[in-house]
């Protein structure tokens, strides 16, 4: 690579300008693959695209190695069982082998099964693989459904009315697919009659038993006594 200045790659759309051989910031290979690549030396003159999409793709094994599978240049084995960019059976060839078919469809060599003997070789473009793959991890975070915990406190001395409002409430967060936590903290006195709480929050559990489970049982926790409700299904 000595002697060369900057590579430039030409495609749909402008001139892109790269930094040096030994820089970490080249683009990836999917991004120039598929327009006509020059690497132009200090005199001007243009090296033919034929030596340099080989010499660039072994540039881009290299930058791509720092990943969650074994690429290209990273793979250790005399021998490998290779699969198509198809998925067509290759068959078990020899590693150089498997790395000279991937150059020369200008895709990478992934070891999809590092463990298997010999290991499993893919050729794809690694490049596009990996962000398909990003891709979908961000849709599937997107449409999980984050469960929060939602608190109701109670007294053990509350009334028919103010129970029946903080019911719905319970009902409300548990209809939204969220837990509850039926707290209730005892005053004073209150808590050498704790049973009275717990009888409180067994009523809830009670009048919510079509829609919730109980996940934690009543328990005293200090001068509090807690049960945790979570959404059926």
């Amino acid at each position: 690579m000595d002697g060369y200045r900057r590579i430039v790659a030409q495609a749909e759309a402008p001139l892109l300008t790269f930094p040096d051989a030994d820089s970490d910031g080249i683009a990836l290979d999917e991004h120039v693959s598929c327009g006509t690549i020059h690497k132009v030396d200090e005199g001007g003159h243009v090296v033919s695209r034929s030596f340099l999409c080989s010499l660039f793709y072994r540039w881009g094994r290299r930058i791509l190695t720092n990943r969650d599978h074994q690429i290209n240049d990273d793979i250790r084995a005399r021998e490998v069982r290779l699969i198509g960019a198809d998925g067509e059976q290759v068959g078990i060839v020899s590693l150089r082998e498997a790395l000279q078919m991937a150059t020369e469809a200008q895709l990478d060599l992934v070891n999809i099964a590092p463990t298997a003997k010999p290991p499993v070789c893919r050729m794809m473009d690694y490049g596009k693989f990996r962000y398909e793959q990003q891709k979908k991890e961000k849709e599937n975070r997107k449409n999980q459904k984050i469960v929060e915990v939602k608190e109701v406190r109670f007294s053990a001395r509350i009334d028919d009315h103010d129970f029946q409002t903080k019911l719905r409430s319970v009902i409300k967060f548990l209809n939204e697919e969220d837990k509850v936590k039926c707290t209730i903290k005892f005053r004073g006195r209150e808590i050498m009659h704790a049973i009275v709480g717990q009888r409180v929050l067994e009523r809830v559990a009670a009048d919510t038993d079509d829609i919730a489970i109980v996940e934690r049982k009543p328990k005293l926790e200090g001068r509090s006594m807690i049960m945790i409700l979570a959404p059926k299904g």
